[in-house]
C-alpha cells in the first residue's frame, strides 16, 4: 500500500530510489498534486546531511508543522532546532508556506457533501499515525480552518471534546466536521471511533455547534458516518 512506501522513503536517499519515484521526476510527470506533503517538503529541502537524508529531514519538518496550531504561522525559530536544518533551508520553507497562504483564494470553500471535505484533508491519508482533525464551518457551511487535534491512536483520552471544539468556539463556528485517517487502510470505524463520536455528539448538543459528520479516510478513499447513518 502507498502509506508503507512513504515509510520506507524516509529511510532512503533520493538517489537510491527508482527514477519514477523521485519527487522531482514525479512532479514533472504527474504534477505537484501527485506528491505527498513529505515529498513536497523534500523538494524544498533539496539535500540532507551525511547522517540525515533529505527525506528524514523533511519528515522532522513535517512533524513540526503538524504540531503547530492553525493560528500559529511557521517561523524560522520553529525549524532551526531541527538537526540538519540551516538558516537557508528554514527561510526557504517559511517563505514557500507564506507564499502559498497569500495565494489561497479569498472565498472560503463551501461544503455540502462529505465528498467536498475529502479533497481538503486527503493529504493526511498517508501518514503512519492517526491524525484527528477538526474542520469548523460558518453559517454558510464554508470551511473556516482545518486543525490537527491529536496525533496517535484515536481514543477518549487523546480526543477530548475540549480540544476538538476549542477552535470551533474561538472561530465562532456554527457547525463542525471531524475526521481521522486510518493507516491500516481499512475504512471501518473501530469501537473506540464510535465511542469518541458519541461523546462529541453529546458535547455538540451542549455547545450548540452541530457535529455534521465524522470521516474516516485514507489517501485513496473515505467513509462518512453521516452517509452510513451512524450519527443517530
Amino acid at each position: 500500500m502507498k502509506h508503507y512506501k512513504t515509510h520506507h522513503l524516509v529511510e532512503q536517499k533520493i538517489k537510491e530510489l527508482p527514477l519514477s519515484q523521485r519527487p522531482r521526476e514525479k512532479l514533472k510527470e504527474n504534477g505537484p498534486e501527485s506528491l505527498s506533503d513529505l515529498e513536497l517538503i523534500t523538494l524544498l529541502v533539496g539535500s540532507g546531511t551525511k547522517s540525515k537524508p533529505a527525506f528524514l529531514l523533511a519528515q522532522h519538518i513535517l512533524e513540526k508543522i503538524d504540531s503547530l496550531s492553525s493560528d500559529i504561522p511557521l517561523d524560522v525559530k520553529h525549524l532551526l532546532p531541527i538537526e540538519g536544518m540551516g538558516l537557508a533551508k528554514a527561510t526557504l520553507i517559511c517563505a514557500a508556506l507564506e507564499l502559498g497562504r497569500r495565494r489561497l483564494p479569498v472565498k472560503k470553500r463551501q461544503v455540502v457533501y462529505p465528498s467536498d471535505i475529502y479533497p481538503l484533508i486527503r493529504h493526511y491519508g498517508n501518514r503512519m499515525q492517526e491524525y484527528f482533525l477538526s474542520i469548523p464551518l460558518n453559517g454558510a457551511h464554508e470551511v473556516i480552518s482545518i486543525n490537527v487535534v491529536s496525533i496517535g491512536l484515536v481514543n477518549q483520552t487523546l480526543v477530548h471534546p475540549r480540544e476538538v471544539f476549542s477552535d470551533a468556539i474561538r472561530e465562532r463556528a456554527s457547525a463542525l466536521v471531524v475526521a481521522h485517517n486510518h493507516p491500516s487502510g481499512i475504512l471501518k470505524p473501530s469501537k473506540e471511533d464510535m465511542g469518541v463520536t458519541r461523546r462529541l455528539l453529546e458535547a455538540s448538543t451542549l455547545l450548540g455547534i452541530k457535529l455534521l459528520d465524522h470521516l474516516i479516510f485514507t489517501d485513496e478513499n473515505y467513509m462518512s458516518m453521516l452517509e452510513e447513518d451512524m450519527l443517530e
